[in-house]
């Protein structure tokens, strides 16, 4: 039977968000309907509240936690009553194909189809690919964010880079997903561990969550800085934001190789970007052998990671309590999240919690 619950929704450029009914269907054989716990507010979705482009009206978010109330007949990993995890990159798309089934909803008596996941709603119609199981023994508050800044930011450490212990670190931008780079970069022992941004406030907060030196580039050079704290630049930089200010000088403070004996160090660019970039050459590329690395969802599959995450959270090596720093109590203040992260007052992730189990 279907059920109405209330969503925010992109439904006009330059306009708040509604926060409104809508309507889902009963699951399809391959889709889930969760009611949620808890959502991420996560930077990334500013890009899709502000592009003009972006098609309308539109349901936002990307990582959540909630429960399963009903399930399609061919959904095998999770059953009703099951806590779940809801993550922007599917879960285990077997071979050949290359991207979840969207799911639809109505709205003001027409119907429309959701983007591959939305948890800015206190319901969500997903397919089965968008959830993976989340253990009954730990909080469904801050476990929200795993599915978007816990896989992207440790991912990119972890997978994308595959950094080792005692390689040289430097993360551009303490955000959500940046602090989860400097936690992943703390698990495997990478050292030194630097952390960037233009505010003391965030990189305090940095090292509370790994980082054993911070530069603060609105005072400094920063790929200066980073250069003479590792006697030549870092094995790996890190840029979480996605703006030139920060992917040219995460591309400059990696270390030159020695021509004929080794390859230079690595740019991995996580954070979205829009603007086009130009890269200074021949000082950059080619000289020193430099490497540039995207990095999307972490480069590996959620439902292989995200259980992995969910035990180094319970033994303490990912702190989730404190990469929250603030939380919301319904859906009514999202255009208040939006508004604080857009002005930068937020550290590490925020958090809206619908219910707790």
């Amino acid at each position: 039977m279907p059920i109405k619950t209330r969503a925010a929704i992109k439904a006009e450029h330059g306009a708040p968000l509604l926060v409104e009914e809508i309507e889902l269907e009963d699951p399809s054989d391959e889709e889930v309907l969760v009611k949620l716990f808890a959502t991420g507010v996560c930077h990334s979705q500013l890009h899709q509240i502000f592009n003009l482009r972006a098609p309308m009206p539109v349901l936002l978010g990307h990582e959540a936690t909630g429960v399963v109330l009903e399930a399609g007949s061919k959904v095998e990993h999770v059953r009703a009553g099951d806590r779940v995890m809801i993550q922007f990159v599917p879960r285990d798309l077997p071979e050949g194909q290359i991207a979840a089934a969207r799911t639809k909803f109505r709205w003001r008596d027409e119907e429309y189809e959701a983007d591959d996941v939305y948890t800015w709603a206190e319901h969500a119609l997903l397919n089965e690919q968008m959830v993976v199981p989340l253990p009954n023994d730990v909080a469904t508050d801050v476990t929200a964010i795993i599915g978007c800044a816990v896989i992207t930011g440790v991912g990119a450490a972890l997978y994308t880079a595959n950094v080792q212990a005692g390689q040289s670190v430097a993360v551009f931008g303490v955000g959500g997903v940046g602090t989860n780079v400097l936690a992943g970069a703390k698990i495997v022992e990478a050292s030194p561990i630097i952390a960037v941004d233009l505010q003391d406030r965030k990189l305090d907060y940095a090292r509370e969550l790994g980082a054993t030196h911070t530069v603060n580039a609105s005072d400094v050079d920063a790929p200066a800085a980073i250069k003479e704290l590792t006697d030549g630049g870092v094995d790996f930089a890190f840029d979480t934001i996605g703006l030139e200010a920060a992917t040219l000088p995460a591309v400059e403070s990696v270390r030159a190789g020695v021509l004929g004996v080794s390859r230079g160090g690595t740019a991995v660019i996580v954070g979205i970007g829009y603007a086009d970039l130009a890269l200074p050459r021949p000082r950059l590329l080619p000289y020193g052998e430099r490497t540039i690395l995207g990095s999307m969802g972490g480069s590996t599959r959620p439902g292989h990671v995200m259980p992995r995450y969910v035990e180094w959270f319970k033994e303490g090596k990912l702190p989730l309590e404190k990469m929250v720093s603030r939380r919301y109590d319904n859906l009514d203040q999202i255009n208040e999240a939006v508004r604080a992260l857009k002005d930068g007052e937020i550290d590490g992730r925020s958090i809206i919690v619908y219910d707790t189990p």
